[in-house]
């Protein structure tokens, strides 16, 4: 479980406050899917910024299974970023959907029913 990253000390060198800082691009990833995506407890997260040249926060929303990804940055860069991670999560969603439903497939071929439907 990773928890809210408060406000940032350590803004990346290619961030410039305040114009960067100011109306970020936020959107939801479902929580299941933050490792996959940003690595365990975010590891990878350094690195997807130095690659899109942002700085992000996540924000685990309360009573949801959604993490809100909060994306800083110079416009077009934050707007990159922004639809590379979403990108990246719909492919990891995709990928666990067609991973249930081959489990499915193999279960039943097994005559077995777990109840996933």
């Amino acid at each position: 479980k990773m928890g809210t990253i408060q406000k940032r000390e350590d803004i990346p060198p290619w961030v410039k406050p305040p114009g960067d800082l100011k109306d970020p691009e936020v959107f939801q990833v479902p929580t299941q899917l933050l490792a996959a995506i940003f690595g365990p407890n975010g590891s990878r997260i350094p690195y997807l910024e130095q690659v899109s040249k942002t700085m992000l926060e996540l924000k685990v929303l309360e009573s949801s299974n959604f993490t809100e990804v909060v994306v800083y940055g110079s416009y077009v860069y934050k707007l990159r970023a922004k639809w590379m991670l979403q990108s990246l999560a719909e492919w990891h969603r995709q990928r666990q959907e067609r991973g249930m439903q081959r489990l499915e497939e193999a279960m039943n071929a097994l005559g077995l029913d777990l109840g996933f439907s």
